[in-house]
């Protein structure tokens, strides 16, 4: 059983563009289909199962390119993401991201993360939608 998946996607747009709208909580809204509100501290998510508020952490790294987030619920359960900007010499960069399983019982994780794997393919494609218009 996968407990993770990686996707990326090239975009046509400048290194630091995409890192300052990606490194910025309150974007998520505009490309990372369940945040309905976010800011440095909290976020506001739509979950099958309603919505729910969570603590939100944001940890950027303009050097290396990677923001990685860490969203704690109030049951006290923890899901993790970690994504990079790369820079290519075709002009364009590459956004990676990991996503891990949800924090949800073991019998549930496959579904759950197979659904949350076609979300974030569109996802991405939202983002690249955005940084090219």
């Amino acid at each position: 059983m996968r407990l993770f998946d990686v996707q990326g996607i090239e975009i046509l747009t400048p290194r630091d563009k995409l890192f300052d709208f990606v490194r910025d909580p309150r974007n998520l809204p505009r490309w990372a289909h369940a945040f309905k509100s976010a800011d440095h501290d909290r976020a506001r998510l739509e979950t099958p199962s309603g919505a729910v508020e969570v603590v939100l952490h944001t940890d950027a790294d303009p050097e290396a390119g990677t923001v990685d987030w860490r969203i704690e619920f109030s049951d006290k359960s923890v899901a993790v993401a970690q994504s990079r900007v790369t820079e290519t010499t075709r002009g364009t960069c590459i956004y990676s991201f990991v996503l891990h399983a949800p924090p949800v019982p073991l019998e549930q994780i496959e579904g759950a993360l197979e659904q949350q794997r076609a979300t974030l393919r569109q996802e991405l494609s939202t983002l690249k939608s955005l940084m090219e218009s």
